[in-house]
């Protein structure tokens, strides 16, 4: 295993923190993608399915960001307690020795 992934390998909770993050964006991404291509599909099957699409990406952020949430990874409505938890996360992203 490299230094790398040692490294980031006991950072155990914070690294749940981070996948979860990256999923939140990723679904955050694709609900705005699949409501453009909504409004950009040329028949009516095609909005359906995007639709269909469309809910399913809104279902699974919802319950992405429920998780992080319960988790304390995330803090939605109170504006003080994401800021502390997003620079606690970028002080120990700054502490990870990059590869060689």
């Amino acid at each position: 295993m490299n230094g790398f992934l040692q490294n980031i390998v006991g950072m155990g909770d914070m690294s749940d923190s981070v996948i979860a993050s990256d999923l939140l964006i990723s679904i955050k991404s694709g609900v705005k993608m699949l409501a453009f291509a909504v409004t950009e599909a040329a028949t009516a099957e095609a909005r359906a399915a995007l639709s269909a699409q469309l809910l399913s990406a809104i279902d699974m952020h919802d319950k992405i960001m429920d998780f992080m949430v319960e988790k304390g990874y995330y803090y939605p409505y109170h504006m003080q307690d994401q800021l502390h938890a997003d620079m606690q996360a970028a002080r120990t992203a700054l502490k990870i020795p990059l590869p060689d």
